[in-house]
């Protein structure tokens, strides 16, 4: 039969592909020569390459209509042992339904977000992990996977490390916290004048300063972080994938709520205070656990969408968040 051939579907986001890692990591493991084809939005083929999971990888725009019947008939032309979709949206199922797949993997309505998506699938698994990157793993045992996840390390590009450390110095910068500030939905982020304030006490009590990281469309959340701070204490970072896997990994620590920055410095070794408010951190959270992750007891998990940082997040302090980076400070000492 000779080696098998996996088309693997994670479109994005960045924290949910570093979660899936895990899971293909365990299908290259048990299936060392496999064909492994993942399918990614273009922003993400970097992140992906940076793994050395997959064999190839094919870049997918969802939105572009040229880009999926594209992708669909590239799916036609080879055989294929399984499609899996990592993802459960419809977007995502549709490719290896319309690639001709015989065999398409994905997760049953009890875990999926989106409505009638297993409709797409012949195999449909039940999860029965907490944590959504061992959830992913269970997709992977169905396919045949000796063990649902396994370790892997993402490659950081050389010229991107001497780039960064070039950027930082010329700003008198060696040593350096990162302050994640953003997160998709403003209900999950903890609010950005308590990054300043955070920021303050860490350039003031741990003299280090910090990076402030913001992705597209968080700029204002970076302008206040920093337009808080005392001139020297913070500076701000919106570099592309490469640089960021940089800037990253050779952060001091980052802090951050559940965004993808924070997911991916913990792939790549880098101490971590996560905050969580509305989504569950059993579910969620740095995997593999280890990290501290500070959420208020009172926090409901309702994974509820607003413009308005949710209440229990507002119950997580300054000080409290500051001893968490102290402490975490101390793995790296």
């Amino acid at each position: 039969m000779g080696d098998p051939r996996f088309a693997v579907v994670r479109l994005g986001s960045l924290g949910d592909i570093v979660h899936t890692f895990p899971a293909v990591a365990a299908l290259r493991q048990s299936f060392p020569s496999a064909l492994i084809v993942w399918l990614t939005h273009p922003r993400w083929v970097d992140l992906v390459a940076g793994s050395d999971l997959a064999t190839e990888i094919w870049p997918v725009d969802s939105r572009d209509l040229s880009s999926v019947r594209l992708a669909i008939r590239k799916l036609r032309s080879h055989r294929w042992d399984a499609g899996i979709d990592y993802q459960g949206l419809w977007k995502a199922a549709l490719l290896p339904f319309f690639g001709g797949i015989h065999r398409r993997i994905g997760f049953s309505s009890a875990t999926v977000r989106e409505y009638g998506v297993p409709v797409l699938y012949s195999d449909r698994v039940d999860a029965k992990c907490a944590h959504v990157a061992e959830q992913n793993g269970e997709l992977s045992l169905r396919a045949g996977a000796r063990q649902g996840i396994a370790p892997f390390t993402l490659q950081v590009n050389a010229n991107d490390t001497e780039r960064v450390r070039c950027d930082l110095e010329k700003q008198g910068v060696r040593r350096y916290v990162v302050l994640s500030p953003g997160g998709g939905w403003r209900s999950k982020c903890w609010p950005p004048d308590r990054f300043a304030a955070l920021c303050q006490r860490i350039a003031r009590d741990l003299k280090t300063p910090c990076v402030v990281n913001y992705g597209p469309g968080e700029e204002e959340l970076a302008r206040t972080v920093q337009s808080n701070c005392v001139q020297g204490q913070s500076i701000a970072y919106d570099g592309e994938m490469g640089p960021l896997m940089a800037l990253l990994r050779h952060a001091q620590c980052i802090v951050g709520g559940d965004t993808g920055p924070l997911h991916l410095a913990v792939a790549l070794g880098t101490p971590a205070v996560a905050l969580f408010g509305p989504t569950d951190p059993r579910r969620n959270g740095p995997f593999p656990p280890g990290d501290i992750v500070l959420r208020s007891p009172s926090a409901a998990t309702t994974y509820t969408r607003s413009n308005q940082t949710a209440p229990s997040l507002l119950e997580l302090s300054v000080d409290q968040v500051f001893d968490a980076v102290r402490s975490r400070l101390g793995a790296r000492a």
